[in-house]
């Protein structure tokens, strides 16, 4: 097939061969099969901004880091400098993420490069050498549902402990290869401790499994491993061992309302009691009364 214009600078560096055939095309980009070598592999070519149907939501955004302050500052005013760091920061973010978690063993296509927005990685095949189906495109019976969502359930654990929710999770970028299934499209994966929409983006990810899964094996429905594994993992007990149960029970102390109104107000008078000291501190001091002239004494 005729190679596609992003695709050049990686044939003429010498890390693509050739380009077989498109795979799927995507809200943020268009994949294609590649030849590397004796190697086939995938070439993800991500849309421009104005062409991609998912958008940089600013909770995605949220503690993400940037290079420079001048980086910092034209992506806010939205410049032209501005929009183009900030698609390269959206790129470079799933190229990181990738890396850092099949480092950390995380089941996600292996990444080789990233030239010129094209991210080069591993194609995941099917038993049969053709391109993996995604789960939304497969029939499971109740006990591959279960052993599926529990695998994926210690991914999103192995996720976490490095430090990284998915944000995207579903059924439809997570794709099902021979040794089980595989996540996928990681550009809007957030900081766990940085990002204050954090939990709330895990509790969607692995409410998504439960809800997918569910279909076939319909207990999966009432299990709440999100809530369970962000509390240890605010307490800093989270880690790829750890055993989950599915089940949270949530506090249902009710809450000293005297009590915090009392903290409040000696809290207030504490930095009444604390303005009034730096003030008195800062007053000038007080002139000395002079004596009276000798003919009135």
């Amino acid at each position: 097939m005729k190679t596609p214009k992003r695709i050049e600078p990686l044939i003429e560096d010498g890390l693509v061969d050739e380009v077989l055939r498109p795979l799927m095309s995507g809200k943020e980009a268009a994949v294609y099969v590649v030849r590397c070598g004796k190697e086939l592999r995938c070439a993800k070519v991500y849309k421009e901004a104005n062409k991609r149907s998912f958008r940089q939501a600013a909770e995605y955004q949220e503690g993400r880091k940037v290079r420079n302050s001048r980086q910092a500052r034209a992506m806010a005013k939205g410049s032209k400098f501005g929009r183009k760091e900030a698609e390269e920061a959206w790129q470079n973010a799933e190229v990181a993420a990738l890396f850092r978690l099949a480092n950390a063993g995380v089941r996600v296509p292996k990444p080789f490069d990233f030239l010129e927005g094209v991210l080069l990685m591993e194609l995941v095949a099917d038993e049969y050498g053709d391109a993996a189906p995604r789960l939304n495109d497969v029939e499971l019976d109740p006990e591959q549902a279960r052993e599926y969502h529990e695998f994926l359930i210690r991914q999103i654990v192995l996720m976490l402990c490095t430090g990284l929710v998915h944000g995207d999770l579903s059924e439809f970028n997570v794709l099902l290869g021979p040794d089980g299934p595989v996540i996928i499209d990681l550009p809007q994966a957030v900081d766990a401790a940085g990002n204050n929409h954090a939990f709330s983006m895990l509790e969607r990810d692995v409410g998504n499994m439960a809800s997918y899964f569910g279909r076939f094996a319909p207990e999966l429905r009432d299990t709440r491993y999100a809530r369970e594994m962000w509390a240890l993992y605010e307490e800093g007990k989270l880690h790829p061992a750890s055993v989950l149960t599915g089940q949270f029970a949530d506090d249902d102390t009710e809450a000293d309302v005297n009590s915090v109104i009392r903290e409040i107000e000696a809290a207030r008078l504490d930095e009444a009691r604390r303005q009034a000291a730096r003030k008195a501190d800062d007053a000038p001091p007080a002139k000395a009364e002079e004596p009276p002239p000798p003919w009135l004494q």
